[in-house]
């Protein structure tokens, strides 16, 4: 028995296969919104056209494709069992009062007119101090968002703030995977990286932070409802034994050993714990209905429907939904990944692009289209990353050009697709999906459009010396 040849994929073939792949999603989450269908299934539909394809067009074998699909799932197991421990995470800290009392307390000190802008600060502080956006919206934000609900600012525009500021945390913090992943792509290193993102990065969340000013002043020139925030605050402790402030130092203690470079899904997991001891020592819950907690999530019976509408989440279980989601999204792009499609999409993109301008357009539109078909940020930084690193050293350009190119849009537009990894942990974790609040993550939205704006202008692209130059052509740049 002869063995199939295999063919190279064609532009064609690329094409056809997203271009179905995006056919079907807007028609299910769009067209047939009403009918609330989820991604999973178009997803399926998308990887089972590209799938017969690759099979009876490109000569692959099930067995390769399916070798392709685990090897692209395998690269994001880590953020999946992260989504299932911040499950449980949210679970036991509602159990054991500590986001009730970050609620409570918040109440006492924030005010609708600065509260945008302080909630996009408090998640930049601690997603640079925890190098994770993931982390920071799974403890600080959920207490940020019932805040911000009860002082009567819609949960859409709180969790824009909340994403805006996690991810510039995210991309400034030398703990973040991205963060270190996207110089090591480039060529570049990891704290030239840093300072070459303060470009982009520093006035993307300055407008951000004058545009949620701009949008917290129409909320403190409305009259604060006190009586409702008063009897928010009386369910709370109506609810549960204590609020003592000392329960917030269960999040301190998290984000320390973040910062202290305790690995993290460890570190959440200790998180867990103590959720569950202060549901045990200061709310009077038994060992039982931690561990039923922890899998199913916390039922709220204050009586007050905001109250139990905002405390009934969290738990293993709620995480599944999406946790098969992002299966299905690199089932995708595995089968994209493994035919060498992304690849063939990228290099006919390159014979287009022209000049700085151009090649740093064709990074930032190449990560965001991968970001779309692959649904993983980390491929969305490693294939456009080793597609055009050549081509930055031909171009004259430094390597930090193209790390910060990597993060302005692979890392920053994650969050902003409800099927991409990101998009579906912050939309399961947050409650509000991700096109609901997409036009409200200011920061996101902002900063790949001033890097194109460097690209074109040429301000704050830096240039290969001579002696680099050289060093590279020696070192094998064609």
């Amino acid at each position: 028995m002869t063995k199939k040849v295999k063919k190279q994929a064609t532009l064609f073939d690329a094409l056809l296969c997203v271009s179905v792949l995006v056919a079907v999603l807007v028609t299910c989450l769009v067209f047939l919104r009403k009918y609330e269908i989820s991604a999973h299934i178009p997803l399926i539909i998308g990887a089972t056209f590209a799938s017969g394809v690759a099979v009876f067009r490109l000569g692959f074998t099930w067995k390769e494709l399916e070798e392709g699909i685990l090897s692209t799932i395998n690269t994001t197991m880590q953020s999946i069992l992260i989504l299932l421990v911040v499950g449980m995470i949210i679970g036991t800290w509602i159990a054991g009062g500590i986001v009730p009392a970050m609620i409570y307390w918040g109440l006492k000190i924030l005010s609708p007119g600065i509260f945008l802008v302080a909630t996009t600060l408090i998640c930049a502080i601690v997603s640079i101090s925890t190098g994770s956006s993931w982390t920071t919206a799974g403890t600080v934000g959920i207490a940020l968002l019932g805040i911000g609900s009860a002082l009567g600012i819609p949960g859409k525009i709180v969790a824009g703030a909340i994403i805006s500021g996690a991810y510039f945390g995210d991309k400034m913090s030398p703990l973040s995977d991205t963060t270190n992943l996207a110089p090591a792509m480039a060529g570049s290193t990891l704290f030239d990286h840093i300072k070459h993102m303060v470009y982009t990065a520093g006035p993307a969340l300055l407008i951000s932070l004058v545009l949620y000013g701009i949008i917290g002043m129409k909320y403190a020139g409305s009259e604060m409802d006190i009586s409702q925030i008063n009897q928010i605050q009386n369910a709370l402790l109506s609810n549960y034994n204590t609020l003592s402030p000392f329960l917030l130092l269960v999040p301190c203690a998290v984000i320390a050993m973040v910062i202290f470079k305790v690995p993290t899904i460890p570190a959440l997991i200790g998180g867990v714990i103590l959720g569950g001891v202060c549901a045990v020592v200061f709310q009077g819950a038994s060992i039982a209905d931690i561990l039923v907690v922890a899998k199913s999530g916390y039922v709220s019976s204050t009586g007050m429907k905001f109250v139990d509408d905002l405390l009934t989440r969290g738990g293993l279980d709620s995480m599944l939904g999406t946790v098969s989601l992002i299966l299905c999204a690199l089932t995708v792009g595995g089968v994209l990944e493994k035919t060498g499609m992304l690849q063939v999409i990228a290099q006919s993109i390159l014979k287009f692009a022209k000049g700085t301008f151009g090649l740093i357009a064709a990074t930032i539109f190449t990560c965001i289209g991968t970001n779309l078909a692959v649904a993983d940020q980390y491929l969305a930084i490693v294939i456009p990353g080793s597609m055009y690193k050549d081509a930055f050293i031909r171009q004259g350009l430094s390597p930090k050009n193209l790390s910060r190119a990597l993060e302005d849009s692979a890392t920053i537009t994650s969050p902003l697709i409800p099927w991409n990894t990101c998009g579906a942990y912050m939309s399961a974790t947050l409650g509000i999906g991700s096109f609901v609040f997409l036009p409200y993550a200011f920061f996101n939205l902002i900063c790949p459009l001033i890097s194109l704006f460097y690209g074109l202008t040429g301000l704050t692209i830096e240039k290969l010396s001579d002696e680099d130059l050289i060093e590279e052509f020696e070192n094998g740049i064609a």
